[in-house]
């Protein structure tokens, strides 16, 4: 029941016909998140693959990041967006959390936005085989090293403020090692050896905004996991760059 709350939160497929989850559930879909990542993953990569058979790779790969945008209800690309307006134009953390919670999206959130899919863009130089492993591992080991928030950090709101009406719980001993397995798993399986240096990048990155989340926040939201999981994939991309030029 858990894993099916976490495929109905993170991502807008149409899960919840199934069958009715209680709310109890997704206070635990975080966990799970990863291993969400094998679909939204693997929707990035097989899309940017099928398109690339019948295009330019520069087109195909584009058409691949608007299907997992579709996917996941631009989920985590919105968390970003409100990440940047509200650290960019807050200056207390009151201030900082209700310009995050703020449904409209301000200057910082824009260039924010602009920025991420510049960068994102430059991905399409790779080989079209080496670009469809990096997206698959990218998305899920990027969910793992975001999901680390809610075990160091207590959430800064009170619940009843929370957009999505629910407080993640902390993972048990037994939910962290299925997290890391599921965002493991496919770098295991997939990720040429060349490439592993860039696994340390998102764990950096994760470990840099808890830190600062800490001292400006005493705490995370949502869309501080949706931030953290976007850079977290972009340093994983962008260290794959470099290794590959």
């Amino acid at each position: 029941m858990r894993l099916l709350a976490a495929f109905i939160f993170f991502t807008r497929l149409p899960f919840w016909r199934l069958r009715e989850v209680p709310a109890e559930c997704f206070k635990h879909v975080v966990p799970y998140w990863p291993l969400v990542g094998w679909l939204t993953g693997g929707l990035l990569a097989g899309s940017c693959w099928l398109f690339a058979q019948l295009m330019p790779l520069p087109t195909a790969f584009l058409l691949a990041v608007i299907v997992r945008l579709l996917a996941t209800g631009c989920l985590h690309e919105d968390g970003w967006a409100d990440f940047c307006d509200g650290f960019g134009g807050g200056t207390t953390r009151e201030r900082t959390l209700a310009i995050m919670k703020d449904s409209h999206i301000g200057t910082y959130g824009v260039i924010g936005l602009i920025g991420y899919f510049l960068l994102l863009w430059q991905l399409h130089v790779l080989p079209v085989g080496t670009l469809c492993v990096l997206l698959l591992c990218g998305d899920c080991w990027s969910k793992f090293c975001a999901s680390q928030l809610i075990n160091f950090l207590p959430y800064a709101r009170k619940e009843e403020e929370s957009k999505a009406k629910v407080v993640y719980n902390r993972m048990s001993g037994g939910e962290l090692l299925l997290a890391f397995g599921a965002g493991i798993v496919p770098l295991l399986c997939c990720l040429p050896l060349c490439f592993w240096p860039a696994t340390l990048a998102p764990l950096l990155i994760s470990g840099l905004l808890i830190r600062w989340m800490k001292v400006r926040l005493q705490g995370y939201t949502g869309d501080c996991c949706g931030a953290t999981f976007v850079l977290c994939e972009l340093s994983f991309y962008l260290t794959c760059i470099v290794l590959w030029s």
